[in-house]
């Protein structure tokens, strides 16, 4: 047998090292990060001067399937908090009976105020690929038949008290705060339609009840997306938005400690792919809430660097006074 000389010895050795440190990140990633639940909290001053602070539960991306117990148990666990609202930025389904677990999750949540919109995924279930495609550039745009049961969880929502906003415009007052919401469909699949949503909001501002009302603070506008695709946040802060939130990115899903996310499955700045920002247009500003959300696909269930979240921000009032 051939002796190796040191070199080959020293090239042998690092590959090893490199194969165990590769294996021990995929055990981390799948088996530890991908179930480290996290709760973010952020203050966000966009309330009237003088106005009662809110507390705004974000969730998104569950991605939900039946078996994922822990994350359902988690999720039920945020009541805790008390939020005077919901907002979910869609993607809830990751399985054809995904509707099982999630109203588990969502169930003591009944009768808190919410808004939502969709994503992709609430209309079609994941299918297995290479999940190294990720990689590679925003997914692609899927058009097959819907395969999940987006009725059931339509009507486990309403019953639950939120309120639709896929291209649509709805208002309500909440601790004598008036907000008005305005909503996108998914962008990354072409259902935004941002044509209608400027019709939608007129309408919304010409019959809301408190235009009958005379004082009371300035309303907040607030705009939800599940895809923060450049146009959309762009059209929602030109409509007044002065708080965003969205989902979809996953926060980069595999991320690189001190440099961030590899990717953003959408035209978003790679520097804003997760967490409270500012999102600026048309010398407006808005803050930008973007989740990392709470899931991933069943046939890619890795986190790294990148823990699934939900975000508890607590709306305050602006301060106008110097100093």
């Amino acid at each position: 047998m051939p002796t190796l000389t040191p070199a080959a010895r020293t090239a042998g050795s690092a590959l090893a090292g490199l194969a165990v440190l590769g294996a021990g990140a995929l055990a981390w990633s799948s088996l530890v990060e991908r179930n480290r639940f996290t709760l973010r909290r952020e203050l966000v001053p966009v309330l009237a001067p003088g106005a009662r602070s809110l507390t705004v539960l974000h969730l998104s991306d569950l991605h939900m399937a039946p078996w994922q117990r822990a994350k359902q148990d988690w999720v039920r666990g945020l009541a805790v908090y008390e939020p005077d609202l919901i907002v979910n930025t869609g993607d809830n389904l990751g399985h054809e009976r995904g509707n099982e677990g999630l109203e588990y999750a969502l169930e003591p949540f009944r009768g808190t105020p919410g808004v939502f919109v969709h994503g992709s995924n609430d209309y079609h279930g994941p299918v297995a690929k290479n999940p190294f495609t990720y990689f590679t550039g925003p997914s692609e745009k899927r058009h097959e038949p819907e395969n999940l049961d987006t009725a059931r969880l339509n009507s486990f929502f309403e019953g639950l008290g939120w309120l639709g906003l896929d291209n649509a415009a709805r208002a309500m007052t909440i601790k004598g705060n008036r907000l008005e919401f305005i909503g996108t469909g998914d962008a990354h699949i072409g259902w935004d339609r941002l044509e209608k949503l400027t019709g939608a909001i007129e309408e919304m501002r010409e019959n809301v009840g408190w235009t009958d009302e005379e004082g009371g603070p300035d309303p907040v506008t607030v705009g939800v997306t599940h895809a923060p695709y450049r146009r959309v946040l762009d059209s929602l802060v030109t409509s007044g938005a002065e708080l965003l939130l969205a989902g979809h990115t996953h926060g980069g899903q595999v991320c690189v400690p001190g440099f961030g996310a590899l990717v953003t499955n959408c035209d978003i700045p790679r520097d804003q792919v997760k967490g409270l920002s500012l999102w600026r247009h048309a010398r407006r500003v808005a803050y930008l809430d973007v989740s990392a959300g709470l899931g991933t696909s069943i046939y890619a269930p890795v986190r790294f660097a990148c823990p699934p979240e939900a975000s508890l921000l607590t709306l305050v009032a602006r301060d106008f006074s110097y100093s």
